[in-house]
C-alpha cells in the first residue's frame, strides 16, 4: 500500500441487524448489502452497546463509554476532553468530512453547529437531527440554512458520491455519511420503494404478540422501504468508489447506530436490552488488507470498539483517551476469536423508554452465547440466543440456572469494576452531568 486508506464510514439510524436479505431476512430486498456481505467482514454481534441515537455517536467519534463521555440521553452537547475520530485522522494526515445527521450538539435540532463544535471534521453538510426526509435542511460553514433535494438519504448520497469523484488531494480522507432512515416515521420512503412490500405478506418474527401483528406488518413495509432505498444508496456509492479506482485500498464500513424492537416483545423503538434493539449489521470491506476473503465473525463487538479498530487497521495510534479495543487482529485472522462480553446499558430511560412505558435503567452483558441483563433490583433477563435466538423464555430466576446466572453477573460486575460504573439510578447521572430534564425525564430540545 503507498499509502493510508481512505475510510468510508456509512451508517444508518435504527436499522436492526436482523433486516437484512444476508443475514436471513425473507422478505427484504436488500442486494447490495447482501453483495456487499459477500465481500466483508461481517460482525454478526455488533452491539449498540446504549441503543439510541446520541449515545452510541458519542461512543463512535470518542472510542468511550457514556459514563465516560457524558452523553446519556439525546439532544445534550458532546464535550471535547477527547481525542475525537476525525482528530485522530487529522493528525494522521487524513482530510475528514461528515454528511448528514449529528444528534450531538445539543443546541437545537435545527441550529447552525459552528466550527468549534464539530469534533475536527472539515467538510460539512450537517443538521442536528430532522425525522422529516423529503423536507430536510443542512448546514455548511456558513449560518445558512440549505435545503436536500427530495428524499435526503438520496441527496447526501449524492454530495457523499461528488465529495469522492472530486476528490483531488493527496492526502487519505475519511468520509462519514449518516443516513436519518429507516428510522420512523415508516411510512414515508420514496414510493417505488414503498410498492415493493405488501404489509399482509410479511413475516413476522415469533416474538411479535398476535395483537400486534396487524400494526406491526404495516410498520414493517414502511420501514423495509426505508431500508431498501438505502440499499440503492449504498450500492451507488460502492459503485463510485469502485469506478473512482479506490476499491483495493478504501476501508469500506456499513453500520447503524442502534435497533427497533417494531413490536418484538410487545416493545417499540430502542434503548431496550433485547437483540432487536442492540444489534446492527456491521460489514466491513478493505481488499488490501482482507484479499477478498469474507467471513463472519461470532465475537460481539462494542460501540467504543470501532474508533480503535479503524485507526488500527489505517496504521495510526490510537489516543490514550479511548476505552475500547482494536479488533484488527480478530478481522485479519491474527487472533483466535473467543467469548468477549459486550456491555449493554441503559443508564437513564428517557423518551420512548421512561418508567410509564416500562423503562428502567438496566446493566448487561451480550455474549456469544447468552444475553444477561440486572436492574436495580437484581437479574432480570437471561436468554440463551442459542437454544432461544427470539428471545422468549426468560431464564432470569428459573429453576435450575442459579450457577449459570451468578457465572454471567460475575462478569458484568467485573465489566462495571472496570468502567468504575457504581449502577446508579438514571437521575443521579443525570443531575451529575447538569442535564435538565421533563416530566418524562427527557432532556427539552427545540427544533
Amino acid at each position: 500500500m503507498t499509502r493510508h486508506p481512505n475510510v468510508i464510514y456509512i451508517f444508518s439510524d435504527q436499522q436492526r441487524a436482523q433486516d437484512c436479505g444476508y443475514a436471513g431476512n425473507p422478505d427484504i430486498k436488500t442486494p447490495n448489502m447482501d453483495a456487499l456481505s459477500r465481500q466483508s467482514v461481517s460482525f454478526r454481534l455488533a452491539v449498540s452497546g446504549s441503543p439510541v441515537c446520541s449515545p452510541y455517536r458519542a461512543s463512535l467519534l470518542t472510542g468511550q463509554y457514556p459514563l465516560t463521555h457524558k452523553i446519556i440521553a439525546n439532544d445534550v452537547c458532546l464535550g471535547n476532553d477527547f481525542v475525537s475520530l476525525a482528530q485522530a485522522f487529522t493528525s494522521g494526515g487524513y482530510e475528514t468530512a461528515y454528511i448528514g445527521k449529528w444528534h450531538l450538539d445539543g443546541h437545537g435540532r435545527s441550529n447552525f453547529i459552528p466550527r468549534e463544535r464539530r469534533q475536527g471534521f472539515n467538510y460539512w453538510k450537517v443538521l442536528e437531527c430532522t425525522h422529516d426526509y423529503n423536507n430536510s435542511y443542512y448546514y455548511s460553514d456558513t449560518n445558512v440554512r440549505q435545503k436536500w433535494d427530495g428524499y435526503d438519504a438520496e441527496a447526501q448520497t449524492r454530495d457523499a458520491q461528488e465529495y469522492i469523484k472530486n476528490y483531488k488531494n493527496e492526502k487519505p480522507f475519511l468520509l462519514v455519511l449518516s443516513w436519518g432512515p429507516p428510522h420512523n416515521p415508516y411510512e414515508t420512503a420514496p414510493q417505488k420503494f414503498k410498492s415493493l412490500y405488501d404489509p399482509a405478506a410479511l413475516t413476522l418474527r415469533p416474538n411479535v404478540p398476535p395483537e400486534l401483528a396487524n400494526k406491526t406488518r404495516t410498520e414493517l413495509a414502511g420501514y423495509y422501504a426505508h431500508i431498501s432505498a438505502l440499499d440503492c444508496y449504498l450500492g451507488e456509492m460502492i459503485k463510485t468508489v469502485d469506478d473512482a479506482g479506490l476499491r483495493d485500498n478504501t476501508l469500506f464500513i456499513f453500520t447503524s447506530d442502534h435497533g427497533d424492537m417494531i413490536g418484538s416483545q410487545g416493545q417499540r423503538r430502542k434503548q431496550r436490552p433485547w437483540d432487536e434493539s442492540i444489534l446492527t449489521p456491521f460489514l466491513l470491506r478493505y481488499p488490501a488488507l482482507l484479499k477478498d476473503n469474507p467471513r463472519e465473525i461470532l465475537m460481539p463487538i462494542n460501540t467504543p470498539d470501532i474508533m480503535p479498530t479503524l485507526l488500527d487497521i489505517c496504521d495510526l495510534p490510537i489516543p490514550a483517551t479511548v476505552e475500547g479495543v482494536s479488533y484488527r487482529a480478530w478481522i485479519t485472522g491474527e487472533k483466535e476469536e473467543y467469548d468477549k462480553p459486550a456491555l449493554i446499558q441503559c443508564t437513564h430511560p428517557f423518551g420512548e423508554f421512561t418508567k410509564k412505558e416500562h423503562g428502567k435503567e438496566y446493566r448487561g452483558i451480550r455474549t456469544m452465547r447468552y444475553t444477561y441483563v440486572r436492574d436495580l433490583n437484581g437479574p432480570w433477563l437471561l436468554y440463551d440466543n442459542l437454544e432461544d435466538p427470539y428471545q422468549m423464555k426468560n431464564l432470569a430466576g428459573t429453576a435450575g440456572y442459579k450457577e449459570l446466572t451468578d457465572e454471567l453477573d460475575h462478569k458484568l460486575q467485573n465489566i462495571l469494576d472496570e468502567r468504575k460504573d457504581k449502577f446508579f439510578k438514571g437521575e443521579v447521572y443525570m443531575n451529575a452531568f447538569g442535564y435538565e430534564m421533563d416530566e418524562n425525564g427527557t432532556v427539552p430540545f427545540t427544533m
